[in-house]
């Protein structure tokens, strides 16, 4: 679990519009307040990242996405399937909102979200009292860091916050489904 300072130092960050680098269940993750654009837009040159792309928003509970996906939407099985899969190292497509920005959903219908088990990100989105961004902590390109040592010196330098803490230990990064159907996009 991170000490207090720093997620309070992270917390204030997203507040501010900052960008954070926190770990996650596999490797180590960028984060900002997935409804500053500005901070979107910063994330994403940071990275390099095309906002055609999409991001995932990561939340400490299903009810932090309320007002977000559109869970209408789906059939009742297949908001089941979403629902019992959470907290846990599963992301999903799901139908969205009009509330979800379109620098969050890039060039598709949908948008990738996950309730987190791994400590450090509930805690940052319980803090928050929102969902924030989750990408991995790299440019594109090059591999995501798995320790905060090997965090990329050009990256830190552009962050606002650090939250120590270790990855959760998953060997890739968790798998992407698409909630209308089940399959697996990204494994």
């Amino acid at each position: 679990m991170p000490g207090r300072t720093d997620l309070d130092a992270a917390v204030l960050a997203l507040a501010r519009g900052g960008l954070i680098a926190y770990p996650t269940e596999a490797v180590w993750g960028l984060g900002c307040d997935p409804f500053n654009q500005g901070a979107v837009e910063r994330l994403l040159a940071l990275k390099q990242r095309p906002v055609s792309k999409g991001l995932i928003l990561v939340a400490a509970s299903a009810g932090q996405f309320d007002g977000l996906a559109d869970w209408a939407a789906l059939p009742e099985s297949r908001q089941h399937a979403v629902h019992d899969s959470w907290p846990g190292p599963n992301t999903w497509i799901v139908p969205v909102t009009a509330r979800v920005p379109r620098w969050i959903c890039g060039a598709h219908a949908g948008v990738a979200l996950r309730v987190s088990a791994h400590p450090v990100v509930a805690a940052l989105c319980r803090e928050a009292g929102s969902p924030i961004v989750s990408t991995s902590a790299n440019l594109a390109g090059r591999p995501p860091a798995r320790r905060r040592e090997a965090l990329d010196p050009r990256l830190l330098a552009s962050l606002d916050a650090v939250v120590e803490g270790e990855t959760g230990g998953l060997a890739t990064p968790t798998e992407i489904r698409d909630a209308r159907s089940g399959k697996v996009l990204r494994p």
